[in-house]
């Protein structure tokens, strides 16, 4: 099995549950959901061919520009704000300007890293992509957000943890570009939910106590039965619905999903390393993203971690970098440690 996606590019929806939706939904949400899964593959070919703007060469400020497809498929559209202009009134541009500059203050203010590639890389986004598009997207330049079909999903600018779970894509694709296939690919997309959950939770200055650990939160409507996409602190549980289905997410490697489809279960067994993260930031309590956040950053800047690590990999390199700031008997190192083999990854 290969990378089926191009270098960067990364959906935020399973691409199960889409097609759930195209072979047993409505008449409107059968067109919505085939409309998406043909558009997403489009994109799949011509992904990242956006020019960037102009970045921030000032260290701590971020360069943020949001821009309208006015539901058209063309990036990046109408530039609608940019960084330091007031409100536009449209909700999806201003959701998407707060949440490009909250994902800034957590990866500048926590980690000193200076935007996306660290060198001060434009922030820019698209919204109002497509008519009834049910997606949002990195492109390896960009992110993208569809309005949803207003049935099932709400518009994608909605959770703030999906603009910083998409960026994070764009941080990985500049550090670790971890391959988005099997092991590492889950990898990827639990690294992602790990950040997103930690701007959501720096932005609201939530202890890990007060966190609800939910990925998504907001994007389904009252029609769907379900929290969220994903629960990190409960793999499996997010929703349960006559349509979508059940969560699918395993909370261990016992329950691991072998497969072929969604690029071998990167969105599927991406549960496993999202609960020892879970498990480690209670463990140590406080703020996840102090202790916990910083073990898994130093990791996923570590030149040790290849485009091919897989999750025992990875655990090796978090206990080792926990040990190397903390010390090697520490709470921290003892919190990761435990966690990892909570989920059945370090014996």
């Amino acid at each position: 099995m290969t990378d089926s996606l191009p270098a960067g590019a990364r959906l935020f929806l399973p691409p199960y549950l889409l097609e759930r939706i195209a072979s047993a939904g409505s008449a409107h949400l059968r067109e919505c959901a085939r409309h998406t899964l043909l558009v997403d593959q489009q994109f799949r070919a011509r992904a990242g061919t956006a020019t960037l703007p102009q970045g921030s060469a000032r260290r701590g400020e971020p360069a943020r520009y949001v821009h309208s497809a006015e539901q058209r498929q063309v990036l990046p559209g109408r530039l609608m704000r940019r960084e330091g202009e007031g409100d536009s009134g449209d909700p999806a541009v201003d959701e998407a300007y707060q949440g490009l500059g909250a994902t800034y203050r957590l990866f500048w203010e926590v980690y000193e890293r200076h935007s996306i590639d660290d060198e001060g890389m434009a922030l820019l986004a698209t919204v109002h992509y497509g008519r009834d598009y049910e997606n949002a997207f990195w492109d390896g330049q960009q992110m993208v957000f569809g309005d949803g079909d207003g049935e099932l999903f709400n518009r994608f600018t909605i959770a703030l943890d999906i603009v910083a779970h998409e960026l994070t894509h764009g941080v990985i694709q500049h550090e670790a570009a971890l391959a988005y296939v099997g092991q590492s690919g889950a990898l990827n997309e639990s690294l992602c939910d790990v950040f997103g959950s930690l701007v959501r939770q720096y932005q609201l200055g939530q202890s890990v106590d007060e966190a609800d650990w939910l990925i998504g939160k907001g994007l389904f409507t009252e029609r769907v039965a379900g929290r969220a996409l994903r629960s990190m602190a409960r793999p499996g549980t997010a929703y349960d619905d006559p349509l979508l289905g059940r969560d699918p997410q395993p909370d261990h490697m016992d329950a691991f999903v072998v497969t072929e489809a969604d690029s071998g279960g990167v969105h599927i067994n991406s549960g496993i390393p999202n609960r020892a993260f879970h498990l480690t930031a209670m463990a140590l309590g406080g703020h996840a993203w102090e202790r916990a956040g910083r073990i898994w950053y130093d990791t996923l800047v570590d030149r040790r971690l290849e485009q091919d690590s897989d999750f025992a990999t990875f655990a090796t390199l978090t206990l080792d970098n926990a040990e190397r700031r903390y010390g090697a008997t520490s709470q921290e190192a003892t919190a990761v440690r435990a966690g990892w083999r909570r989920v059945g990854v370090l014996p």
